[in-house]
């Protein structure tokens, strides 16, 4: 591998079906070293996948990648939208998440459209009108249909969400991925307090949403434990290689 012209940074993106990783030369744009690997997705009625796939399959990503991801100065994770993850008090998978593609809460999509105001009041607090995709609908099904899960609950997360939160220790997002959930006020920049009362879902369990710009947290050492979102605070520099350190 020849030497970088600037810093090394890691890409991310976990869909669906597979878990990507990039390693790309910051100051050029090319592309030092790749890795992926599969995941897996359920079939049936319902679209749902074990997080705990989406780790193993960014592991095996950044193994892939060799030296080159231990060099980097930053990750950034990306992934698919809109999931259910559901973590207990240990942040382990209270049961499989909810994809984006599992439309089984298109009852509850249009009840909650009904029961607050149409589309418009949605529209005009979330800038969406709720579909089957979005979390919201999914923790309302969850609410429904699995009750036991829904009060075992102690953390609310996205995909990329979950993977971030594995990589450093920290429950943050990004507004993008919020902006998918139905609970994000995009006027007020917000959690939405009225919606998240609405179904039953205490704003506490939600990660806090990362500003613009905005580096995350730097990533935590390999073997800690998982734990609820701290106070934000400005994180002191650190290199990635912590992030690839802890697939280890």
């Amino acid at each position: 591998m020849s030497a970088a012209e600037g810093p090394l940074v890691v890409g991310v993106d976990s869909s669906t079906q597979s878990t990507k990783a990039l390693v790309v030369d910051a100051a050029t744009g090319r592309v030092v070293a790749s890795g992926q690997a599969p995941h897996t997705v359920s079939s049936g009625a319902g679209r749902e996948s074990d997080p705990r796939q989406w780790w193993d399959a960014l592991c095996e990503a950044l193994s892939q990648c060799g030296d080159a991801a231990h060099e980097a100065a930053a990750v950034s994770v990306g992934g698919q939208q809109h999931g259910l993850v559901t973590l207990d008090e240990r942040g382990e998978p209270v049961r499989p998440a909810l994809l984006w593609n599992d439309v089984r809460s298109a009852p509850q999509a249009r009840r909650l459209t009904e029961e607050l105001g149409g589309a418009k009041f949605w529209a005009e607090r979330t800038g969406s009108v709720p579909a089957a995709s979005f979390t919201v609908t999914k923790w309302a099904w969850l609410a429904e249909h699995e009750p036991e899960a829904a009060r075992a609950t102690q953390a609310v997360r996205l995909p990329h969400d979950y993977l971030t939160e594995r990589l450093t220790g920290q429950g943050t997002t990004d507004r993008g991925d919020a902006s998918g959930t139905g609970w994000w006020a995009s006027g007020t920049e917000s959690y939405d307090e009225e919606i998240l009362a609405h179904v039953g879902l205490d704003p506490a369990l939600l990660p806090r949403v990362v500003r613009p710009g905005e580096v995350a947290t730097p990533c935590r050492s390999p073997g800690a434990r998982w734990s609820r979102p701290a106070p934000a605070t400005t994180p002191p520099r650190r290199s990635a290689w912590g992030c690839a350190r802890a697939c280890r």
